[in-house]
């Protein structure tokens, strides 16, 4: 058994992709660097991610692949999934290995390679949504309003332009606690941030909430208001649990004002 591994990044399994095609390989599996080699492995290969030789494979899914299976791929990386990296890269090699002119495989949904990377994009693009449902922004002393998130995928590219567009007159940052990096906006142009170390945080670690020391004046008085009103439209004898957690899954509540005291 032939397994390859590499670093988890979209540039490493399109690496892995020219190594396999190269050293006219087929990888039985490919694992993340790191993960528990299966049972029977003959012989592994260590890919060393090469900017160059994964800017030529995207170049060749470029011929081949529609605008929207190339879109697929770049979405599905996003998800961070394990599960993702062997059937996206045997999904990339099936491509290659299709002669000119042949049918894409890209919508043969019976390939379990396809159906897989398909998948996983779907996951992706609704938590893309239900970012853009559920960011709450908080209001800082200097005017800039601050939205903090947890995603399970790393879907902070995928809304930045959501946000640029709807509120391009306003200040604004979006951040991502998980993954400790976020995009600033100054009403001009977003620009990608990170802090040194979690001292440098403007907000809690645990519920997001901004400092005091910068938090807006009038800020805390708006959340109360957005929390009595929030109370006071809910009709208890038509509460439903069960259909507010499928609206509105518990793993955001974490940083929603109306959820938190």
């Amino acid at each position: 058994m032939l397994i390859y591994t590499f670093d988890k990044t979209l540039d490493g399994l399109l690496t892995a992709v020219f190594d396999a095609f190269s050293l006219h390989q087929q990888p039985d599996k490919l694992l993340c660097q790191g993960a528990q080699l299966p049972l029977f492995c003959d012989e592994i290969h260590n890919v060393t991610t090469v900017d160059e030789r994964a800017q030529r494979v995207w170049k060749g899914l470029e011929t081949r692949l529609s605008p929207e299976a190339l879109r697929l791929i770049t979405v599905s990386s996003l998800s961070e999934l394990n599960e993702l990296y062997d059937p996206l890269f045997q999904y990339l090699c099936k491509v290659f290995r299709r002669p000119k002119g042949a049918p894409s495989i890209e919508r043969n949904f019976s390939d379990p390679d396809v159906l897989a990377v398909t998948n996983i994009g779907k996951k992706v693009m609704h938590e893309r949504l239900r970012m853009m449902q559920f960011v709450r922004f908080q209001k800082a002393k200097d005017g800039t309003y601050i939205g903090i998130v947890s995603p399970d995928h790393n879907v902070l590219p995928l809304v930045i332009d959501h946000f640029s567009d709807r509120f391009r007159t306003q200040p604004w940052m979006l951040y991502d606690a998980k993954r400790q990096y976020g995009f600033y906006y100054d009403q001009h142009e977003v620009t990608r941030i990170t802090f040194e170390d979690s001292l440098q945080l403007p907000f809690s670690s645990e519920d997001g909430k901004l400092n005091d020391s910068i938090i807006s004046s009038d800020e805390k008085l708006y959340q109360e208001l957005w929390r009595t009103y929030f109370k006071a439209i809910c009709i208890k004898e038509r509460m439903n649990p069960r259909k507010q957690l499928s609206d509105m899954p518990r793993r955001y509540w974490k940083y929603m004002t109306e959820k938190n005291s």
